[in-house]
């Protein structure tokens, strides 16, 4: 077969570091449409980008280039930078160290892209720990609660 052709569908979160609330209303539209910019730039297709003041949520392709690591590490340095550069009052952003990232199946594409759309609602009754942690259940990932959080 000549041709090496893929499609993996990945469902991204990141927060900020401390979760501390730093998307403010006001920029996050910005800083979702730079994400965008940026998974284009990778090659990736972004499918929905979304989130609440501490954290995103990414739904994009993996290019067939680039590993997951590599994609999210891309993505979290290119934002930071960029936010960084907003504004003065910027300057001590950060990302989390780490990440969590899913697979979706195009069966279950719809269904994760209205997840990430509910954010606002959803965070109402459920903390970003709340929500990670029932993620990495639902999707089968162990974890050690010490090293999960910075």
């Amino acid at each position: 077969m000549p041709q090496s052709l893929s499609k993996v569908i990945l469902h991204i979160i990141f927060s900020t570091k401390n979760r501390e609330p730093w998307l403010e209303s006001n920029v996050r539209p910005r800083v979702h449409a730079y994400l965008a910019i940026i998974c284009r730039d990778l090659g990736a297709e972004l499918v929905h980008v979304g989130g609440v003041a501490d954290h995103v949520h990414v739904v994009t392709t993996l290019p067939r280039t680039l590993s997951q690591a590599d994609l999210v590490e891309r993505i979290k340095k290119a934002s930071s930078k960029w936010i960084k550069a907003l504004d003065g009052r910027y300057r001590g952003f950060f990302w989390q160290r780490g990440y969590g990232a899913f697979s979706v199946s195009p069966s279950q594409l719809d269904t994760v892209v209205q997840y990430v759309e509910a954010q606002k609602e959803h965070h109402r009754t459920c903390t970003f720990q709340e929500e990670y942690r029932e993620l990495l259940r639902r999707h089968g990932v162990d974890f050690d609660e010490r090293y999960v959080w910075d």
